[in-house]
């Protein structure tokens, strides 16, 4: 089985939100280990994470032990990196085992070729603020004053600040009046496969808004963050894209 989860959100804004997400992940992953081949997370799995070079987050313990158990297993984990942990370096791959990937990717998944990624910075037309601000966040000249010029504590400090105004930005529900934020992933999908009619399928993360969209030779799927009562993720059982829901509580496996 292939399985696809996003927008888990760890270290969030909200303490209770958080510990409740990672516990309930860590229930996924212990389900997905069941069965899994490979397992796509497709960005945000940090509400913010930064690496120096000596120095990493601290927390997420849980989430860590089982990725590193899941990979010492022969579980392939592949980490699509977002826009809230998309300064991931090494560590995640030194210490778990997770083969970190920054940029949108195309994948042969059973025959099947599928677009993989977070899903932002991918159709910002008519968004200058926001290119902006992507190129920015991206320069390795940003990254290395962070790194270099900003004491861990105050960069942690005024990452999560950030992440929080971000986070709250999106819609969490499926409801007909937030569908229409899906529309610049829709027509990147659209205007890329008119270049690529190869590609079948892409899976985003990003927008927290949970679809799945099916048009003629090929299909759209949005997973959920891990705010509400339930999560709904993504798998592939032999050539079958679908959703699927998991319901979120206090219980720690």
């Amino acid at each position: 089985m292939i399985y696809f989860v996003s927008d888990i959100h760890l270290g969030g804004a909200n303490k209770e939100v958080s510990k409740r997400a990672e516990r309930a992940f860590c229930r996924w992953l212990d389900m997905a280990a069941v069965d899994a081949k490979t397992i796509y997370l497709l960005g945000d799995i940090f509400d913010f994470w930064f690496e120096h070079h000596r120095v990493a987050p601290q927390g997420f313990v849980r989430v860590l032990g089982r990725l590193a158990q899941l990979t010492d297993r022969g579980v392939e984990i592949l980490f699509y990196t977002g826009n809230h942990d998309m300064w991931c370096l090494d560590y995640l791959t030194r210490e778990c085992g997770v083969k970190i990937i920054h940029v949108p990717e195309v994948t042969n998944i059973k025959g099947r070729n599928i677009h993989l990624a977070h899903g932002d910075n991918l159709n910002t037309k008519g968004q200058p603020l926001l290119r902006i601000m992507n190129v920015l966040f991206r320069s390795s000249v940003t990254r290395w004053m962070f790194r270099w010029l900003v004491h861990p504590d105050i960069s942690t400090y005024l990452g999560h600040t950030f992440s929080n105004t971000s986070r709250e930005s999106h819609g969490t529900q499926p409801t007909e009046q937030q569908l229409h934020y899906l529309k610049p992933l829709v027509e990147y999908a659209k205007e890329h496969h008119k270049r690529h009619p190869e590609v079948e399928a892409y899976i985003f993360g990003h927008m927290h808004i949970p679809s799945h969209i099916k048009d003629q030779d090929m299909e759209i799927l949005f997973l959920s963050d891990w705010s509400g009562d339930e999560a709904t993720y993504a798998v592939m059982n032999d050539d079958k894209l679908e959703l699927r829901n998991f319901k979120i509580n206090e219980t720690i496996s």
